[in-house]
């Protein structure tokens, strides 16, 4: 392979990344598209991290079986008996998974072969600002690199008071190996996660309750979207213990868990669920080392361009902190390389979409009720429901809605969020609109594929347009 133009002889790369998870995969794809010389370093044997491996793709695609099996989306039309199959077990809601990640090791392997990028198993650990050494197979080597970007993601935070076994109290890289699915599940930690496995369960039949210490969920979700969320979920039968405090949880001999709450209370479950957060998997890089220091949650400070206060290091994904999205993640990736090569990516302008993948789903992008009220912008709301679309009919879900928020006076969008069926996809075209500077007009007049539910759009601006005239 031709070494890139630069300085050649000085440095083995031009470009070595740690990891190669969504974020890490585009941040070497992005400079070898430069023409840099690439390798990313991966202590694992499978590419992909943990999106691939044991989040994302594996937990998503737990979900959708969720969904097929138990006939959730069917249900509003069927009964709220109807399912596909009456005894689900683990190994059904499991089945795909191996073959699904399976297919995305192979697709990015293939990306990265395309791309010229040289793969390097093994640990690294920083020795310079400019230098790693990577140890792994009975393999020690150094390299060198004139950029290095660090994309090694995160691992699950385990609270000192909670003795993780992977067995009855499980993380959630445990909680896909369960072999049974439990009648009852205790889940300590309200954040995206927490909230995500909780609802799955739910809809499962187990009996779930829910443990947050913060007196709110999803503090950066609108308000309605989450108390309608909330209602959602204690109909699926779920307890929610908003503002409560976890001291303790403790395996009994019987192989039920107890889980001991500062209020007094007492949950005794057959499995506890501890989602309190991740953090990131950055112990063995030596970080220290080159003058880099993690907080105490193992997440790296970058600025704008996710530079380091090394300026040759850079890191990018769930190892920065929120929003820890894949999707972020990967545009973080591409805007970290396009800066080490002085390329300039306006890209960053775009307002980031955000998606909770619960049962029912939940997506925003831009301001929020809360934020605008802090910032004193005039605004007003309109609302679709998808009981009013008849797409929403159609698909059996009549608890959906669209919420877009818009400036009174100039009638520009300000915000879009969603609840229900299909709302992570649909939120893109307000994504469009906001970016582009559009408002209630391009709403009110476009015309939109019917049945869709997309029309949430025209029927909430609308309705917005209706309220500021009155």
């Amino acid at each position: 392979m031709a070494k890139s133009s630069g300085e050649v002889g000085k440095f083995d790369y031009d470009l070595i990344v740690i990891g190669s998870g969504p974020s890490g995969q585009k941040a070497a794809i992005q400079a070898a598209k430069l023409r840099k010389r690439v390798a990313i370093v991966e202590k694992t044997q499978e590419l992909g991290g943990v999106c691939t491996n044991t989040g994302t793709i594996p937990s998503k695609s737990f979900r959708e079986a969720v969904l097929y099996l138990t006939g959730f989306r069917e249900r509003s039309i069927y009964g709220s008996a109807y399912r596909v199959k009456s005894r689900i077990t683990m190994d059904d809601l499991t089945y795909r998974i191996s073959n699904i990640v399976s297919h995305e090791n192979q697709v990015i392997e293939d990306q990265l072969a395309r791309n010229r990028i040289e793969i390097i198993q093994g640990s690294a650990s920083f020795i310079g600002p400019n230098k790693i050494t990577v140890e792994g197979n009975g393999y020690l080597g150094v390299k060198t690199a004139k950029h290095f970007v660090v994309a090694v993601g995160t691992k699950p935070h385990h609270p000192p008071a909670f003795e993780v076994d992977g067995e009855k109290i499980l993380d959630s890289d445990d909680v896909l190996t369960l072999k049974e699915l439990p009648r009852n599940l205790t889940v300590v930690g309200g954040g995206i996660i927490g909230l995500e496995y909780a609802s799955w369960f739910a809809v499962l039949g187990v009996k779930v309750t829910l443990i947050e210490a913060r007196k709110t969920l999803l503090s950066f979700i609108d308000r309605e979207i989450v108390e309608a969320l909330k209602y959602q979920l204690r109909s699926l039968g779920m307890t929610l213990r908003i503002g409560e405090e976890v001291s303790r949880v403790t395996r009994r001999a019987d192989g039920q868990v107890e889980t001991f709450l500062d209020s007094g209370k007492k949950i005794v479950s057959e499995a506890v669920l501890i989602s309190a957060g991740r953090q990131g998997a950055v112990d063995s890089l030596n970080l220290d080392v080159v003058g880099v220091i993690p907080d105490k949650y193992g997440r790296i400070e970058v600025n704008e361009h996710f530079q380091t206060s090394v300026p040759s290091i850079y890191a990018v994904g769930d190892v920065v902190g929120f929003p820890a999205l894949a999707s972020t993640g990967m545009q973080q990736g591409r805007l970290a390389a396009s800066h080490a090569f002085g390329i300039a990516d306006q890209s960053g302008k775009i307002p980031l979409p955000y998606g909770v993948w619960t049962i029912p789903e939940m997506s925003l992008v831009g301001e929020t009720e809360g934020s605008l009220t802090e910032k004193a912008v005039p605004y007003e709301t309109g609302i679709a429901r998808y009981k009013e679309i008849a797409r929403g009919l159609l698909i059996g879900d009549d608890n959906g809605m669209l919420k877009i928020l818009f400036h009174r006076e100039t009638r520009q969008l300000l915000g879009i969020h969603a609840l229900g069926e299909g709302a992570i996809e649909i939120l893109h075209l307000g994504q469009a609109v906001l970016h582009l500077g559009g408002g209630l007009e391009y709403l009110t007049d476009g015309v939109f594929n019917y049945p869709t539910l997309t029309e949430c759009y025209k029927v909430a601006a609308l309705d917005g347009l209706n309220k500021i005239r009155e």
